[in-house]
């Protein structure tokens, strides 16, 4: 628990990051969250992986979709490479102290920093007033869900890293007000070749779980056959692959199908063109299509063994839990004693 409270120069090396149980895994929660876990899992870091079901609330969810969806997110987690033995691996409802910092943090964000979230406008559009304060407020809880264990790194992708900005400020806010060096200016990472995976019906829009066509996506369920079909179904241009990547230039879905390959193949894309140039899309996507379903395939086999027992997930939700409320318990207990909270 004492590492938990270092100062900034201190802070142990610690990843987190989450992902919203709103249903439905794609080949995008995959390669622009998931992979990257796992690769971080090995290094040297502390990592914490959490379902930010509280996040999901933010708009209505029906309660046992909600449940069902929770649990598959962490059969998919556990499927795709998540051990939950080396990460600390839970979902956020169960660790009260996410919604009180977030608290915290609500009083020391702005209603200018807030209004300005490009995904509050997008997701509240013309109809602000009849969203919930929780979408509007909900990236303090963000920033809680970070800072409550002072994780110095967190895997995002691009849409995101205006978040990790805004906690940055909440940080530096906090530690000025209060006059201490408490909280970290926690780190973004973003690297690799599909940080953002787009639509396999528009390459101009990314991969979502609430695009009308199921034809747009790759989900995590879906069985080889499935795969296969829509990557040799995915829209395309007439042209044949470059050889370099400024070739991809105004080509969304030759710059995505490429992406996605890279992704999945542990290489760059500039390796990629090197091999495919010249080719038409007729043989490459047989060629994405055999390495997708080589390393997706196992993952939705693993995923739907898991989803059998329901009860040894709750287990390692539970247990999980334990493990984060360690880290997170004394950090909330002298945030309360910095602000002035009589018995913290």
């Amino acid at each position: 628990m004492t590492e938990a409270v270092q100062t900034s120069s201190q802070f142990t090396r610690r990843v987190f990051s989450g992902i919203q149980p709103s249903g439905g895994l794609t080949l995008g929660n995959y390669l622009g969250a998931m992979k990257r876990f796992v690769d971080m899992q090995g290094q040297d870091y502390e990592t914490i992986y959490c379902m930010v079901d509280l996040h999901a609330i933010t708009v209505w969810q029906d309660p046992e979709k909600l449940r069902h969806a929770t649990r598959e997110l962490c059969a998919g987690f556990i499927a795709a490479g998540i051990d939950p033995e080396q990460s600390i691996l839970f979902n956020q409802s169960r660790v009260p102290e996410h919604a009180q910092l977030a608290w915290i943090f609500n009083c020391v964000a702005r209603m200018g920093w807030m209004q300005r979230m490009t995904q509050w406008k997008d997701k509240a559009g013309k109809n602000q007033q009849n969203a919930s304060l929780g979408l509007f407020a909900y990236p303090a809880l963000m920033a809680a869900d970070i800072l409550i264990y002072h994780a110095t790194h967190v895997p995002v992708g691009e849409d995101q890293k205006q978040h990790l900005e805004l906690t940055r400020d909440i940080a530096i806010k906090f530690n000025h007000d209060f006059k201490v060096d408490f909280f970290p200016e926690t780190e973004p990472v973003i690297e690799g070749a599909a940080t953002r995976v787009m639509s396999l019906r528009d390459g101009s829009k990314k991969m979502s779980k609430s695009d009308p066509s199921d034809a747009s996506r790759i989900n995590m369920t879906d069985d080889a056959d499935t795969i296969a079909k829509k990557i040799r179904k995915a829209k395309t241009d007439p042209e044949a692959l470059p050889s370099e990547a400024d070739g991809l230039e105004g080509r969304p879905e030759a710059r995505n199908l490429v992406n996605i390959y890279a992704a999945l193949a542990e290489m760059e894309v500039e390796a990629v063109l090197a091999e495919v140039g010249g080719r038409q899309f007729s043989e490459f996507k047989p060629m994405l299509s055999e390495l997708a379903v080589e390393k997706l395939a196992p993952i939705s086999g693993e995923m739907a063994r898991l989803m059998q027992d329901t009860a040894e997930i709750d287990r390692i939700l539970d247990r999980g839990a334990e493990r984060a409320r360690t880290i997170a318990a004394p950090i909330l207990k002298r945030t309360y004693e910095i602000v002035g909270m009589v018995g913290a």
